[in-house]
């Protein structure tokens, strides 16, 4: 069976960090005399060697990317017994920690499965195929997840930008049965209509579920300010915790027509209301009109996509919460959050400093959350634990 699979030879010492957990193969450490990169295919299947010549395990390739190589098993090469083998383990835990069958069914390399994202709502499944390996063995994907969640309807949506860098197309259909445009999920209670065609990535962000989770203290009976909404997961649920009102803010027209209907979902229209555009120019807007709020709510998309976007991602992360802090009523609460990979937690947390000390205010650090166990972070590879979110009291001087 072994000898069925081209072999991949790695550079002296190469394999030390495979050997430490990490999956990932970078073009640097191939032995190019031995195995030029040029004679794979993308998506290939391979054997990954040690320059010893001992057996590191099968991974899939792809020679035109810096990250050329990810394993996939030590044994065994990627095929739909093994895709049947990793989506039940990765279902058995979702299945003892959360109630409802709603959440990120597969996360990627943290659940063995390197280039694949699933994210389940109920009966339906929604699938991101971000590597040429992963594309290879797509109708092995479909079949595999058929038979391990029986869903009604598998929607790829494929149309993400990372997509690009392994020179694959992007599309969105249907890869088996029937998906609806609107589906429904559950999170904290909460009920909410996601756009899975249509909407951002898969149409919902289960990320920051436990932070959501906490919201009641900081909000209950209070103004709530909700920037960066998309269709409500955070303003909504500050709602039903009892917020006394909760403006949202979006620059998409589509997002606020959801966060209202999903408004009307929960029962809690009436203290819900939109402002559509920029949220750095409605920011200003708000402050030169001379609104306060109690708590504002601050998800940004990522500031910081790539790692040369760091300095200007930072003055927009430190910019957009300066503006926030100007809004909050005395002794305010500013929950504000991150997506972004190259901005470390302790680094949100000096721009948050940093900030508030610009305004002459003392801030207070009260809760920081991260990824849900849906979400479970590869301990050999920090970019699987790119989410923060820091709870703060902004306290006047």
């Amino acid at each position: 069976m072994t000898e069925s699979y081209p072999v991949l030879s790695l550079n002296p010492s190469a394999e030390r960090r495979l050997r430490a957990g990490h999956v990932w193969i970078y073009s640097n450490e191939v032995d190019t005399a031995r195995s030029p990169l040029k004679q794979f295919e993308p998506g290939q299947q391979i054997r990954v060697q040690t320059a010893t010549g001992k057996n590191v395990g099968f991974a899939y390739i792809n020679p035109h990317t810096l990250i050329c190589a990810r394993l996939v098993s030590r044994d065994h090469a990627l095929d739909k017994s093994l895709l049947v083998h990793r989506l039940n383990i990765a279902l058995a835990l979702r299945e003892r920690v959360f109630e409802q069958p709603y959440y990120r069914l597969v996360y990627g390399d943290s659940d063995g499965l390197p280039g694949l994202v699933v994210d389940r709502f109920g009966d339906y499944l929604v699938a991101q195929i971000n590597t040429a390996g992963m594309e290879r063995v797509l109708d092995d994907i479909v079949t595999a997840l058929c038979q391990v969640l029986k869903p009604r309807g598998i929607l790829l949506k494929n149309d993400s930008r990372v997509r690009a860098s392994e020179a694959l197309p992007e599309y969105v259909r249907v890869a088996f049965g029937e998906v609806p445009e609107e589906v429904e999920l559950i999170e904290n209670g909460c009920r909410f209509i996601a756009p899975l065609y249509s909407g951002q990535k898969t149409g919902w962000f289960y990320d920051h579920r436990n932070a959501r989770a906490r919201l009641a203290p900081y909000v209950r009976g209070r103004r709530v300010l909700d920037v960066f909404s998309y269709i409500g997961g955070w303003g909504i649920q500050a709602a039903v915790a009892g917020a006394g009102e909760v403006m949202f803010v979006d620059s998409s027209a589509a997002a606020l027509e959801l966060v209202e209907r999903n408004a009307e979902l929960n029962g809690v229209v009436d203290r819900c209301s939109g402002i559509e555009g920029s949220a750095f120019d409605v920011l200003k807007d708000l402050h030169e009109r001379g609104e306060r709020f109690d708590t504002i709510i601050l998800d940004p998309p990522a500031f910081i996509p790539r790692r040369k976007d760091i300095k200007a991602g930072e003055q927009a992360y430190r910019r957009v919460n300066e503006q926030a802090m100007r809004l909050l009523n005395r002794d305010g609460f500013l929950i504000s959050g991150s997506c972004s990979l190259h901005l470390a937690r302790e680094q949100l947390v000096d721009l948050l400093r940093a900030g508030s000390r610009h305004l002459d205010r003392q801030l207070q650090v009260l809760e920081q959350h991260g990824l849900g166990a849906d979400h479970p972070v590869h301990p050999a590879i920090p970019e699987t634990d790119y989410l923060k979110s820091v709870f703060c009291r902004v306290l006047a001087p």
